[in-house]
């Protein structure tokens, strides 16, 4: 326990009678103790959050045909743009722009991408038309001119919490643009 020492120490002088003066010793060993067991708690618990790193692969700078082979009920693509907007189509561009089926969403966990992505992943599933199931699905992200690092790296992470096993990022086609600057409008 921490103990204070007072020592009287009488000075005389002209004039006074008297004056104490004490000087006060106090033991630091326990504020001491407490300091390091709050650093140890410390650097104990950065140890273990630990960020994790999610692997890019990037291809490399060939050429890439589109893919035709691709079966229109196992393609969704995302289309990212400012201010957390994205708006999502199933199958071709065309068919969906025809059919005015290109839909608006954000990142929110109960009626953002990560749902319409699981959303995608059960119908695949049921339709028992595939052998592979969901892991068949293929999720094609366009960035837009406006679109922000964050917004393409939270896109990234509702693949990787999904468990998405295809995906690409490519650029819009001109269409694509055109058409949501026409919804801002």
């Amino acid at each position: 326990m921490a103990e204070a020492n007072i020592a009287a120490d009488i000075r005389h002088r002209a004039g006074f009678s008297g004056v104490k003066k004490s000087s006060i010793r106090i033991d630091m060993t326990p504020m001491v103790d407490l300091g390091f067991l709050l650093i140890t708690f410390f650097i104990f618990t950065t140890t273990i959050s630990n960020p994790t790193v999610t692997n890019l692969i990037m291809p490399d700078d060939t050429p890439v045909t589109k893919p035709n082979n691709l079966s229109e009920s196992l393609s969704l693509s995302v289309l990212l743009d400012d201010n957390n907007r994205i708006y999502f189509y199933h199958g071709k561009w065309e068919d969906a722009a025809k059919k005015l089926a290109v839909y608006e969403t954000g990142f929110s966990y109960s009626n953002g991408i990560g749902e319409v992505i699981r959303q995608k992943q059960k119908a695949i599933d049921a339709s028992g038309k595939f052998k592979n199931g969901r892991k068949e699905m293929m999720l094609i992200i366009k960035p837009g001119q406006n679109a922000t690092y964050r917004n393409l790296v939270d896109a990234l992470d509702e693949i990787m919490i999904n468990d998405v096993k295809k995906y690409a990022i490519v650029t819009p086609e001109k269409e694509e643009i055109k058409y949501i600057s026409n919804l801002k409008n």
